[in-house]
């Protein structure tokens, strides 16, 4: 099974792609989908749209997991974030690929057993899970990395440690 795993963003969205054979994990590629604040609203979401596509089209997943969204301050940041997510969804949904939503509190309980986990705590135990000689960087990156993890051990695709 080939899992893409997406943490949600405007300014970065973090994406990563792991394949699952017999409980056996391979990181294929993660890295991040950048837009620059400079551009107007509409821009970025096509950036993304574009980029997401591409990253589809090359690896054809089976599952689209991305973080659903939980903002309590910052309802600006909300509404883009949340506009970006939705074309994500869209993209997802248009190329066919079952989606399925976490939230950040889901994620957290299901990699490190804590729902209220430090983003320390996640990225080491993605890099343990991974055997991952350094925490993958960026910070979007290592969470989408999680976000298709927590997918993988939620149906039993990875052997739990």
């Amino acid at each position: 099974m080939r899992v893409i795993g997406i943490d949600p963003g405007t300014a970065t969205t973090g994406f990563a792609i792991i394949d699952s054979t017999n409980k056996k994990l391979e990181l294929i590629d993660y890295g991040v989908i950048t837009t620059k604040s400079t551009m107007s609203l509409p821009e970025r979401l096509l950036i993304i749209n574009n980029d997401i596509s591409s990253i589809l089209d090359k690896y054809k997943p089976d599952c689209f997991v991305i973080e659903k969204l939980f903002f309590t301050t910052n309802q600006k940041t909300a509404i883009s974030v949340s506009e970006a997510r939705g074309v994500l969804l869209l993209t997802a949904s248009i190329n066919k690929i079952n989606i399925i939503e976490f939230t950040p509190l889901q994620i957290k309980n299901i990699i490190t057993g804590y729902g209220k986990a430090s983003k320390s705590q996640i990225q080491n135990a993605v890099k343990k899970r991974l055997n991952l000689a350094v925490i993958p960087k960026p910070d979007d990156a290592a969470d989408a990395i999680a976000i298709a993890l927590a997918y993988l051990q939620n149906i039993g695709q990875m052997v739990k440690i």
